[in-house]
């Protein structure tokens, strides 16, 4: 009977971490889904489109790319004032994100 409360606690703590990490991960998609309208659905765009694919960049290339736009020593006709309005973790989990996309 003693250790009902231990094991209550230990359910809720356990319960607690997987909906944080539920809570990550939906933030995590919410960022990729901003891409989403020239990027295509999870990062795959429409064949013979001129806008690149994301679904499944190399994290260094993808993290690579959005510093050299966010710098604005990448030119384009939007990326260099779409990059600098997320921080290098949100990059980093939209790299993160994209790399483990399928083609």
């Amino acid at each position: 009977m003693k250790a009902l409360p231990a094991i209550a606690v230990a359910a809720m703590l356990v319960g607690g971490a997987a909906q944080a990490s539920d809570a990550q991960a939906l933030y995590t998609r919410s960022l990729a889904a901003t891409c989403a309208n020239c990027h295509g659905t999870a990062g795959r765009t429409v064949e013979g489109s001129a806008v690149p694919s994301l679904a499944g960049m190399p994290q260094p290339y993808f993290l690579e790319q959005m510093k050299a736009f966010k710098s604005g020593t990448r030119q384009a006709t939007i990326m260099h004032q779409i990059a600098k309005g997320y921080s290098d973790e949100q990059i980093e989990r939209m790299a993160a994100y994209f790399a483990a996309q399928k083609k």
